[in-house]
């Protein structure tokens, strides 16, 4: 063993060159370290290694690795701060080299691996493994005792050793703590999707709505096709998340296609993808979004927008549930569920012969219809509240409610962009609104325009004065519930002339207590 011990420089050099190899050949910690002293073993002669690692929450630290040593001896290879040679070193922060360790009063043997062997010519050097100032372990071997073959130089050689072993434990810690933050991170974002696509965020109180709430409930947790039905704006896409996120596939792709966003000679090979050479700038080979989706679901919106031979595709992938992309020729299987909307006639389509009655058949297993916002009159102001208080949380305003006239405004329109024209409307409202109550004239100009609207009648000059000061005056006695004294005080006027005005207009204050 001593020729083992009398290493030269260039030895050292190239134990140390695959040392370094070993340590960052993977990412598994254990495996890479036990490597190490497997190494230090076998080309430097370094017997019965073994590696500590600082336990932070305790006193003490363990023996985690080792070569030489067995399971029961390395369980016994514990030690508090200061006590024996490795737990010396762990307190400094600083090596220790023992020429002969049975002349050493520090050396403890606790592990009671060297009893079958001659102490007085085994000698034990112990390093600390250090991250920066932090003392994270010790790495630590015994070395056969030669007077020619001193300790500075192995000791140095494990102090290099062990700046590596710091760096990678160092490494992998980040690593971890970047993995818990991304798992959190998954866990936060699962939660947030699975609050923003919960049917409570489908606002609706009237009975249309309760119906559509129904069949929603019943069809989530199956497989079946569901066509959405409706005008542009009433809400399909979030009825589809909804669906999509409450099914037994919500763990799966969900993946959206408008088609009327996608160009006629484009649709099939968005859909199904297509080969490399398949067309002119077809350079790579690209899956289609019902490949993608495979397990999940495709919502396909604006399905009636589809040209005729991409619907008849489209109606054989439904039934085969398999494709062939575009230039293939290798049939793939698909398992998808499909959404799919539209806000046309599909059967009046069918009728005149631009929609396929096959496919039409095949959609249409369970059509939900969603009715436009002014057959939800229930739902309209429930709807205004909810846009209020979201946009004026986003653009950090306090604003309390709606005006009465702005009410009246607002249940007197049509909406032919439904609810979706009704939210851009509140975002407007709050943006304009430096105050603490929206009123008409915040709302956009076709919902206080007659002629726009159709709905109100011309109003003359002084009317429209009258109407705006009455709005005013209801406005301070809510926010004074009722009291004429404070309402005056608000508009900076005496209480006399809020009187008369009140009077003017026919306005009880006890209304508004």
């Amino acid at each position: 063993m001593p020729a083992k011990a009398n290493t030269s420089g260039p030895d050292r050099i190239a134990c140390l060159y695959e040392i370094t190899k070993a340590i960052h050949s993977t990412l598994d910690l254990r495996k890479s370290l036990y490597k190490v002293l497997d190494m230090l073993s076998e080309l430097l002669g370094m017997k019965r290694g073994s590696i500590t690692l600082l336990n932070p929450d305790a006193s003490e630290t363990q023996i985690e690795l080792a070569h030489g040593i067995s399971q029961k001896e390395k369980t016994r290879g514990r030690y508090k701060f200061g006590e024996g040679v490795t737990g010396r070193v762990i307190e400094s922060g600083r090596p220790m080299a023992v020429p002969h360790i049975d002349a050493e009063p520090l050396f403890l043997d606790k592990t009671g691996a060297r009893k079958q062997v001659d102490k007085s010519k085994i000698s034990f050097i112990c390093v600390p493994i250090k991250e920066g100032q932090r003392v994270i372990g010790t790495l630590s071997i015994d070395r056969v005792f030669d007077s020619n073959n001193p300790l500075d130089e192995d000791v140095r050689l494990l102090t290099v050793i062990s700046s590596l072993i710091a760096k990678k434990v160092s490494l992998l810690e980040k690593l971890n703590r970047e993995t818990e933050k991304l798992r959190q991170e998954n866990i936060r974002l699962k939660k947030t999707l699975d609050k923003k696509y919960s049917f409570s965020n489908i606002i609706g109180n009237s009975r249309k709505m309760q119906e559509v709430f129904y069949l929603i409930t019943q069809v989530a947790k199956s497989n079946a096709n569901v066509l959405l039905l409706g005008e542009s704006g009433t809400g399909k896409e979030l009825v589809a998340n909804a669906i999509h996120f409450n099914s037994l596939r919500s763990k799966q792709p969900f993946i959206k296609i408008n088609c009327a966003a996608v160009p006629a000679n484009l649709v099939e090979a968005e859909l199904f993808g297509y080969e490399k050479g398949a067309f002119t700038g077809a350079n790579r080979q690209k899956a289609g979004r019902f490949e993608l989706a495979n397990g999940g679901t495709v919502f396909l919106d604006e399905i009636g927008s589809l040209a005729l031979e991409s619907q008849g595709k489209l109606l054989r992938v439904l039934q085969e549930r398999e494709l062939e992309r575009l230039g293939g020729t290798v049939t793939i299987k698909i398992n998808i569920r499909l959404i799919a909307a539209s806000n046309k006639d599909l059967a009046r389509a069918v009728d005149m012969g631009t929609f396929r009655e096959d496919l039409f058949y095949r959609l249409n297993v369970y059509p939900i219809y969603l009715p436009p916002l002014r057959e939800r009159e229930a739902d309209m102001l429930l709807l205004a509240d909810y846009f209020l208080e979201k946009y004026s949380r986003e653009y950090n305003k306090g604003i309390k409610r709606i005006s009465t006239p702005a009410i009246d405004a607002l249940t007197q329109y049509h909406w032919p962009g439904n609810v979706r024209e009704l939210e851009n409307c509140m975002e407007r409202a709050v943006l304009l609104c430096n105050d603490q109550v929206i009123h008409s004239y915040h709302l956009p100009p076709t919902l206080q325009t007659a002629k726009d609207t159709g709905t109100q009648q011309s109003q003359s000059f002084v009317e429209a004065v009258e109407r705006f000061e009455k709005d005013i005056l209801i406005d301070a006695l809510k926010s004074s519930r009722g009291n004429v004294r404070q309402a005056a005080l608000a508009l900076k006027t005496t209480e006399r002339v809020f009187g008369y005005k009140v009077k003017k207009y026919d306005i009880n204050p006890r209304h508004y207590r």
